[in-house]
């Protein structure tokens, strides 16, 4: 799903941001988004595996991920394809869970005012069954300056926003997890009309058992 642009940006500019161009949707989204969580930082992307797969390439992690075994099977499937080993262990969990022993959470199906969770790499998801149903659409939340300004390169396959790409130089190696201007339009239209307060849409609960599969062998470890 995707929004006009034009019809965000009166709003945005009576609360203050200065729309230039079509990136600067984007860069307000992340804003909005960031203050609405406690968080510094918000960096978009087009998915919530996305942001967990490049906070651990961010992290230069390789070694044992410890998950529920009960979660979306996209989960293990970054961690493995981010190189790393799944564990599979029996917690109970509800909108959120850390992707242990890292500083990165899973936060897909929590969206609530605060939720931040402090010194973390906090992944979000904009499906549209989760509560900012954006259709598809994902952020990282952090107070890292360092990671948000690596971020923000990466996701955008090594280009600087707001450079021409007659004009950039390229000096990392990126992906692209990008969030397009649009979906940022939509998600600030549905962001503009939330409580502060919503319930978890996700848990151990609704869940396989992934440690079940032996699709995860590959990567599994005890």
């Amino acid at each position: 799903m995707f929004a006009s642009i034009e019809t965000v940006i009166p709003s945005l500019e009576q609360e203050g941001f200065f729309i230039n161009d079509p990136w600067d949707v984007v860069d307000a989204f992340e804003k909005k988004v960031a203050a609405y969580a406690g968080s510094k930082y918000a960096i978009s992307l087009d998915n919530c595996t996305n942001a967990m797969f490049l906070c651990l390439k961010y992290l230069n992690y390789t070694g044992k991920v410890v998950i529920p075994k009960n979660t979306y099977m996209s989960v293990p499937v970054t961690i493995i394809n981010a190189g790393c080993y799944v564990a599979f262990k029996d917690i109970e969990w509800s909108g959120i869970y850390r992707l242990d022993p890292t500083p990165i959470y899973d936060g897909a199906t929590r969206f609530r005012k605060g939720m931040y969770v402090q010194g973390s790499y906090h992944c979000l998801s904009f499906h549209k069954k989760k509560i900012l149903g954006m259709g598809k659409g994902g952020m990282i939340l952090t107070n890292d300056k360092a990671a948000y300004d690596w971020f923000r390169i990466v996701r955008y396959e090594g280009r600087h926003i707001g450079v021409p790409y007659a004009e950039d130089t390229f000096d990392m190696i990126g992906w692209n997890m990008y969030m397009p201007p649009e979906q940022a339009a939509y998600g600030i239209t549905l962001l503009n009309k939330l409580p502060s307060y919503n319930e978890d849409c996700g848990s151990s609960e609704v869940y396989h058992d992934l440690s079940k599969f032996e699709i995860f062998q590959k990567g599994l470890v005890q």
